[in-house]
């Protein structure tokens, strides 16, 4: 029986990656120059609900780093603390950091202080400076700006010493008075200063808010609910302090303190109560809205009795007596500047109810459901055996004879088309954006151009498009690889940028879309360029290639892919070990992807990485070949045609070419290739598939026949038999047989090109 308490702390890690994702978001706008209240709220509500989550499962590490990091995200929020670059820098090293104390607590491990210190160092020296700036630092609990009213009932506490309360208790009886009044002629300045304001806002609320003592258990403070509240609009906020129970019974999170909120805003009720989300059943929360003309419209809540004793719970206080009945000193006010700041923009609910993921826009995305992934694979399995079934149930019924108009034959399409939508609807749910991932190289740009002393921006593309979610998962490593070398070797030093009159701050671009039916994912940056004599001279003396040996452009470009070879002068935490971009493009070869090279001197360079959608179906082309069925994807199939005599021409002893609209191509024989046969001794009527390569390049791959175009299941070959060159997996057809599904690209990388017979040899 799987633990409740463990469930809810796996889905409190799996919000902590959204709330990292929207936070990552954020700050990227952030640094674009978007500094508007609801950006710089929604990093704040981010921070501050992954340390209020933290606290309830004793996460003390990520709660200490999380309270820092939102105490100058406060400062920010406040207008304390201006938005400069350096500080969006260190909050996108604080957002790194807090994605690493998220792993780590996930694994029920800890990071060292030493790695945190730096950061936390840098995040106090700020709110330091904040301080040394000439504002006071705020009490425990300051809500002056919103004018609210403290009313305190007497205390039962215990009669520890009368001879040294008595004098304290008559001095605090007295000594208040001045300043209670001063803070309720605040409260009337800033009511008067308001009211125009106030006129505009179309909704009147009273809201009831007392905390459980497991929200301050959690980490949470109300402090930052009712700033948010005060957000909305204009709040009038009286705080009652119920009565104080035997000291045996006090506890660190003993809640004796409840609010009351008169709120005027123009959002509706469930825009108020998602801000009190993450706190949701830990406190008791009451919205009402208010006929226009109430009591509380005029600024006054109902008076209490003065007979009656106080009650634990919320009682409201009308706020011109409250400063009379107030205890302690009353905080000194806040300068006129703060004082005269006008109520911030009320957040969109939208943007709130995309972070909560809550009901109540129309804007907002759908409701959604976690599964665990091995439940969705089981699925994708069925669906895929569903598929085999159905084409073995089509290949039958069209053995028997029976007319295509026939009820049998109609209901098989209806069947045939029904199948098909479900497997598109089951492989979008493992269909997952690329985001995720490009947030994470965000992380890789930071630290590379660090450790190498460049300024590097990251800019994304396409980040919206949806792939399979292993494809994401195993692109993560080479995607890595990339950027570090796009960092390192392909842009140039800051002084060499500003000699070649190009900006000191190099770009990287991370792009992802849509094409004939797979996904490209380009990396591009503005550097230098690909210097292709160099190369070739590099791998002239690692004798990777013969000396002297004529290359073209792409060919030395895809030196670069060869093992062993290494641009890199000297040994570094990103290059010189000689292990990189055959490593890439093999990982990329085994999601059945491919890579190629764009380069152009002084500008700049961009690997373009193309990939299935998923790793689970695709489009196929069955042929046939000396009696042996195979499959195409048919997305590299970019024609076919029937060779014609004077079509063929011969080039060397045992290769041949077509002409193809006065361009000749390389005549492949795939029976011959894949050892089924020999070389025909003529390909006069032999039908062609003409495959489009990444590099543009083409070849003519000849066949015996072309059986159908299907979808067909992949089935995964390397676990049980390695790779096999050529081949990228196999599948089930309708008739029970199983076919190698062709992997084109390296199918034609490693081809002898032989398609003359044997006794051609010897003449040639």
């Amino acid at each position: 029986m799987s633990d409740p308490m463990q469930e809810i702390r796996n889905s409190f890690f799996i919000e902590c990656d959204e709330l990292l994702e929207g936070l990552q978001d954020a700050l990227a706008s952030m640094e674009g120059g978007d500094h508007t209240s609801e950006t710089i709220n929604v990093a704040f509500r981010a921070v501050h609900s992954i340390k209020g989550g933290a606290g309830a499962f004793g996460l003390d590490q990520l709660v200490g780093f999380a309270h820092t990091f939102e105490t100058v995200m406060d400062d920010v929020r406040s207008g304390s603390l201006a938005i400069e670059e350096h500080i969006v820098q260190l909050f996108f090293q604080c957002a790194d950091m807090l994605s690493d104390l998220v792993r780590v607590s996930r694994d029920g491990e800890l990071l060292s202080e030493d790695e945190m210190a730096p950061l936390v160092n840098q995040l106090k020296a700020l709110a330091g400076e904040d301080a040394a700036g000439g504002a006071e630092p705020e009490p425990e609990v300051d809500f002056q700006p919103m004018g609210i009213a403290i009313d305190l009932p007497d205390l039962d506490l215990p009669d520890l010493d009368q001879s040294d309360d008595a004098p304290e208790e008559e001095s605090s009886a007295g000594a208040p008075a001045d300043q209670g009044e001063a803070i309720e002629a605040e409260g009337a300045d800033a009511g008067e200063r308001d009211v125009n304001d106030a006129s505009a806002l179309s909704h009147l609320f009273e809201i009831t808010f007392r905390p459980e003592p497991e929200l301050y258990r959690t980490g949470n403070d109300p402090l930052f609910l009712l700033r948010a509240l005060e957000a909305l609009g204009r709040a009038e906020t009286t705080c009652t302090v119920a009565p104080s129970p035997d000291l045996a019974e006090y506890g660190p999170n003993t809640s004796l303190l409840s609010w009351k909120i008169t709120l005027s805003t123009n959002v509706d009720a469930a825009a108020i109560r998602e801000v009190f989300d993450f706190v949701d059943g830990l406190c008791l929360l009451e919205v009402t809205k208010l006929e226009p003309g109430s009591e509380a419209e005029a600024g006054t809540a109902p008076a209490q009795p003065a007979d009656s004793a106080p009650e634990p719970a919320i009682t409201a206080s009308p706020p011109a007596e409250a400063p009379r009945k107030a205890a302690p000193a009353a905080p000194a006010p806040k300068p006129a500047a703060t004082q005269d700041t006008p109520p911030k923009a009320a957040p969109k609910p939208e943007a709130d109810a995309d972070r909560a993921g809550g009901p109540g826009q129309a804007s907002q995305p759908g409701a959604t459901v976690r599964v665990d992934l091995d439940r969705v694979d089981r699925l994708v399995n069925l669906v895929g055996e569903l598929v085999i079934n159905q084409a073995m149930l089509s290949q039958s019924i069209a053995a028997t004879g029976l007319s295509g108009n026939s009820k049998i034959a109609t209901g098989l399409d209806e069947f045939q088309q029904l199948t098909r939508d479900i497997q598109d609807s089951v492989m979008m749910i493992r269909a997952q954006p690329v985001k995720s991932l490009f947030q994470r190289m965000g992380r890789i740009v930071r630290e590379a151009s660090a450790s190498v002393n460049k300024t590097v921006r990251l800019r994304t593309e396409g980040e919206t498009t949806e792939i399979d979610k292993t494809v994401i998962e195993r692109l993560a490593d080479p995607l890595t690889h990339m950027i570090r070398n796009a960092v390192d070797h392909g842009l140039e030093s800051t002084e060499t940028r500003l000699a070649a009159g190009k900006s000191a701050e190099g770009h990287v671009t991370l792009s992802a879309s849509h094409r004939s039916g797979r996904v490209v994912i380009e990396i591009t940056d503005d550097g230098s360029g690909i210097n292709r004599e160099r190369v070739k001279s590099i791998a002239e003396s690692k004798g990777l290639i013969a000396p002297g040996q004529d290359l073209s452009e792409t060919e030395i470009d895809n030196l670069l892919f060869l093992p062993g070879f290494s641009t890199a002068k000297e040994i570094s935490n990103l290059s010189g070990r000689g292990v990189g971009m055959d490593v890439v493009k093999n990982a990329i070869s085994s999601l059945g992807g491919r890579i190629a090279i764009s380069s152009q001197a002084g500008v700049g360079t961009t690997f373009s990485i193309s990939l299935p959608l998923t790793l689970a179906v695709l489009d196929g082309m069955v042929v046939t070949v000396a009696d042996e069925t195979l499959v195409l994807p048919l997305s590299s199939v970019s024609e076919t045609l029937s060779i014609g005599p004077e079509d063929v021409r011969g080039l060397g002893p045992s290769t041949q070419v077509i002409r193809v609209r006065d361009v000749f191509v390389p005549l492949i024989d795939l029976g011959t290739e894949l050892g089924y046969s020999q070389p025909r001794s003529k390909y006069d009527g032999a039908i062609v598939l003409l495959i489009a390569q990444e590099d543009g390049k083409r070849a003519a791959l000849v066949v015996d026949g072309i059986e159908d175009q299907r979808q067909v299941v992949i089935k995964g070959l390397e676990e049980s038999y390695g790779r096999v060159p050529g081949v990228a997996a196999a599948t089930i057809l309708g008739d029970g047989q199983i076919a190698l599904i062709l992997d084109p690209t390296d199918l034609l990388a490693n081809a002898s090109g032989r398609s003359r017979p044997e006794p051609n040899l010897a003449i040639a």
